[in-house]
């Protein structure tokens, strides 16, 4: 029997460590991190690197990106391909060729693409960059601005953790251009 291995921290006095075990085919308490971890894979609309990357926090911020945050929305030119318009009646179907690729207008701005660069870093960010972008609304190349449309305000609430595994989605994600 194959068991998977999951460690959740609670804060408690001090630090405690509980580590959960599902068997295969056992399915993981609905409410727990583990069954978003595994939701997260599983609506994942594109092929992801696994190879060297934390695979809770993957699935995790895949389970964030694509269930709860609504980044496809903005990010995704347009977000969903022809005949995959749930606005329109239709089956959802994502729009993978421009997945998270940036050039949707709002007004003067447009959304920034978000894909890994040649560097293997999402929007071409470290991981302290992302973070305080998403904490402080400035852009690390432009810190007199604050972004105007991206929700920051709302998700600079987010733990760490989960911005640690939004980025780990991020930078397991394939690169992509603009849509038109």
């Amino acid at each position: 029997m194959r068991l998977r291995t999951l460690m959740i921290p609670f804060a408690l006095v001090g630090f405690t460590l509980t580590v959960v075990a599902v068997s295969e085919g056992q399915k993981p308490d609905p409410n727990s991190e583990l069954s978003r971890i595994i939701r997260g894979y599983q609506i994942a609309p594109v092929k992801l690197i696994k190879k060297g990357r934390d695979r809770d926090l993957l699935g995790l911020g895949s389970y964030i990106v694509n269930a709860q945050s609504g980044c496809n929305d903005c990010h995704t030119n347009p977000p969903y391909a022809e005949g995959g318009d749930p606005y329109l009646g239709e089956p959802k179907k994502i729009n993978v060729e421009h997945y998270l690729a940036g050039g949707t207008a709002f007004g003067p701005f447009v959304s920034d693409n978000i894909t890994p660069d040649a560097n293997g870093l999402p929007a071409g960010l470290t991981y302290q960059e992302f973070k305080t972008l998403i904490r402080t609304g400035h852009e690390p190349d432009d810190p007199d601005e604050i972004l105007q449309v991206m929700p920051w305000p709302i998700f600079k609430e987010m733990t760490d953790r989960d911005l640690k595994a939004i980025y780990e989605y991020l930078r397991s994600i394939p690169h992509a251009e603009p849509g038109p």
